[in-house]
């Protein structure tokens, strides 16, 4: 006899949403308290205020959280306090591979102190300086972005390098100079 009734299992799909600012944990908690798997990356970042040093934790992405979510989800969260929307990329809804939130586990997992930081924010023409590595403290200019990778003309040993920024990671392979 066929069942006409599909006892397929729903498919949850891990997808972003943009809470208010300093919403991230709370938003997180109203989310798991009505039943939404829901994850926030929680990082250690040490403060400093004049009169002491403290770890504090934060989240990782800020005012961002990734939940796991089939269609009868995705309004729950929608009406979640705390919670914008959904991040979108071309007209639908970004989503990540478990894949990609397992990863983001591992790093939380094995780094004290990451950070996240904005490649947009290296452009052509910055002069930079290298944080890490053989080449710690050399200053150089930034020729091309590519993806991931920069291209730094160092003056200071007349030659070309090819540098992956390691996105995350507190200790950056490079950092703008000051001047």
């Amino acid at each position: 006899m066929n069942n006409t009734f599909s006892d397929k299992k729903t498919d949850k799909k891990w997808r972003i949403v943009y809470t208010r600012s300093n919403w991230e944990k709370k938003a997180e908690e109203l989310l798991k308290r009505s039943g939404v798997t829901s994850y926030c990356p929680i990082v250690k970042s040490r403060r400093k205020w004049a009169d002491r040093n403290k770890i504090i934790e934060i989240p990782l992405f800020s005012s961002y959280l990734f939940v796991s979510v089939d269609h009868t989800d995705q309004e729950r969260v929608i009406q979640t306090s705390g919670v914008i929307g959904y991040v979108k990329d071309f007209g639908k809804m970004a989503e990540l591979s478990n894949l990609e939130i397992e990863r983001i586990k591992k790093l939380v997992d094995t780094y004290d102190d990451l950070e996240c930081i904005n490649l947009s924010a290296f452009k052509i023409g910055d002069k930079v300086s290298v944080d890490d590595g053989i080449l710690f403290d050399l200053k150089g200019e930034i020729l091309e972005v590519r993806g991931k990778q920069v291209v730094l003309l160092m003056a200071g040993i007349s030659c070309g390098l090819i540098a992956k920024v390691k996105v995350g990671l507190n200790s950056q392979l490079i950092t703008h100079q000051t001047n």
